[in-house]
């Protein structure tokens, strides 16, 4: 498995950064709601356009989400391990985020896309990141919103699946 590290796609460095307070109890998966994408330079461009418009627009401190998968399963680290994100307001201290990029309400999450993350969970299992019965939602359960897609929220069984 390899991730795409934040000085590999040229991330801003972040404003601040909290630690979570131990391995996460919780995964939320989220989509981006914008254009998937595919290849290492349009998922870059991709991921560059979300950390600016939450830092920007939504005045984030970094990117919001942990980390970041394309339509061609290549994942990269937004947050990473271990620091709290900014995905899942009142829900962000015990969890990770993981967003797929594209619009899941019309897409379909990749086969790719969703090994990858089922071995990042895996991974992230194993390393001690993530607690081995950790619960997964997709960010509608957990707070008023169509993420992460009628799609991908229902392809959501195939990451429990892994684990």
């Amino acid at each position: 498995m390899n991730i795409v590290s934040r000085q590999q796609w040229g991330a801003v460095a972040p404003k601040q950064k909290d630690s979570l307070e131990g391995p996460a109890q919780r995964v939320v998966i989220h989509h981006t709601a914008l254009q998937s994408c595919k290849g290492l330079a349009e998922c870059t461009d991709g991921v560059l356009s979300i950390q600016k418009l939450h830092m920007d627009e939504r005045h984030f401190d970094d990117i919001g989400y942990n980390f970041l998968v394309g339509g061609d399963g290549s994942l990269f680290e937004g947050r990473g391990w271990g620091v709290m994100g900014a995905h899942t307001k009142g829900h962000n201290g015990d969890s990770l985020g993981i967003a797929f990029m594209g619009n899941f309400n019309n897409d379909t999450p990749s086969k790719e896309a969703i090994l990858s993350v089922k071995q990042l969970l895996m991974s992230g299992v194993l390393q001690g990141f993530i607690q081995p019965e950790f619960a997964l939602y997709g960010h509608k359960d957990l707070g008023a919103t169509q993420c992460p897609g009628e799609n991908l929220y229902a392809a959501l069984s195939q990451l429990r699946s892994s684990t």
